[in-house]
């Protein structure tokens, strides 16, 4: 890991196929872009396939030997994920780019009753790993790669009150989602090396990045803010993107490492490895949100916890 790594620096990928949840735009579509670029056959998984498709055929045109498949996926729906991940066209797969995401929404409820945002951020994409593990398992160097955020650090597992039903903020509820995707990246690792797999779960974050995601959710005062600092502190989605890039290819990643910008406060630049809150790391809640993820919905893994000092 250097101060000058780049997408031209990320090994040839041929013969695999990734899944990247959300990659008809933002940091998704990069990172679909990069992959393909590096020879892997890329899944799109978008919950709209109209945008998804326009998304691949922007990609095939800057990258003309693209393998890109586009499949609906709705992390906001257990069915939907359970469709797609039966579906015919997601065969082996060897790195699952667990990057859609919802951000500061007003209160809102999934189709099967969550939180928007914890349903969502965490909930669906702890099902979607949990249905592809056994594939995963068979692919060399197989790897979860789970994309959580710098606002992570201010959040908390509300397990009295998952779904914040009582005191709803829409950043509070972004918080705990993202927190949810560190703690959830920390334990996967966790029970992975319990049970012997050689499938790696590792962590990114985008820094400070210019996405859909600072439009898209937030609305009244907050909006009018981030469309200030988007345009004063962000880096671009290009720029944003190389953590998760990095964590996904390169051969010193180990599992359990989490990947942010260098930069001040961890805002932009190169990848470089970062650390998760504490609370992130403490195996006691690890498996007190697996064991209500599993039971919320109802995807059991099959790996073993790790005993709790």
């Amino acid at each position: 890991m250097t101060a000058t790594w780049s997408t031209d620096r990320i090994a040839d990928q041929t013969g695999k196929t990734a899944v990247v949840t959300g990659a008809n735009s933002g940091l998704g579509l990069v990172t679909a872009r990069e992959l393909a670029r590096a020879g892997a056959t890329v899944v799109m998984a978008c919950r709209n396939v109209q945008k998804g498709d326009a998304a691949a055929a922007e990609l095939g045109a800057q990258v003309p030997e693209a393998r890109l498949q586009v499949a609906e996926l709705d992390l906001s729906s257990l069915t939907s994920v359970r469709s797609f991940a039966g579906a015919p066209e997601v065969g082996e797969v060897a790195l699952l780019i667990n990057n859609a995401g919802i951000m500061m929404t007003p209160q809102e409820k999934t189709a099967d009753g969550f939180e928007l945002q914890f349903g969502t951020n965490h909930l669906g994409h702890f099902a979607l790993t949990g249905l592809l593990l056994e594939r995963l398992g068979r692919a060399p160097d197989a790897r979860v790669v789970t994309v959580s955020s710098l606002e992570h650090k201010a959040g908390h597992i509300h397990f009295d009150d998952l779904q914040l039903a009582h005191g709803y903020d829409p950043r509070k509820a972004y918080q705990q989602s993202k927190l949810a995707n560190a703690v959830f990246g920390v334990e996967l690792d966790r029970r992975l090396r319990a049970a012997g797999s050689p499938v790696k779960s590792v962590l990114a974050h985008p820094g400070y990045s210019a996405t859909n995601l600072q439009s898209t959710g937030p609305t009244g005062v907050m909006k009018a803010l981030l469309a200030v600092s988007n345009r004063v502190l962000a880096q671009g989605a290009e720029q944003g993107a190389l953590p998760t890039l990095y964590a996904a290819t390169a051969p010193d990643v180990e599992g359990g490492e989490y990947y942010g910008p260098d930069g001040f406060r961890e805002l932009r630049g190169r990848p470089t490895k970062v650390n998760v809150i504490a609370e992130a790391s403490d195996p006691a809640v690890g498996q007190r949100l697996w064991e209500a993820s599993e039971e919320l919905t109802g995807v059991a893994y099959g790996l073993p916890s790790v005993p709790v000092s």
